[in-house]
């Protein structure tokens, strides 16, 4: 079973990781990967926000579209 929640309009895909006991996630459909680690639902919202926010940045100092391309 795969768990998603949606960060600033981004879906991102949570799983538990049991070797560092972590919820683990990772945006979709994003131009790069954007993961982000929290110990609780709550702060996995908000780790995802960070992620994105710096990810959305690196994009813009190096004019690189977020979104991935349709193939």
């Amino acid at each position: 079973m795969k768990n998603f929640i949606e960060v600033d309009g981004h879906k991102a895909s949570v799983a538990f990781d049991p070797e560092i006991g972590m919820l683990r996630g990772e945006f979709l459909g994003l131009a790069g990967g954007a993961d982000f680690y929290a110990q609780s639902v709550e702060q996995l919202y908000a780790e995802g926000a960070k992620s994105l926010a710096i990810f959305h940045g690196i994009c813009r100092e190096k004019g690189v579209e977020t979104a991935a391309q349709a193939s």
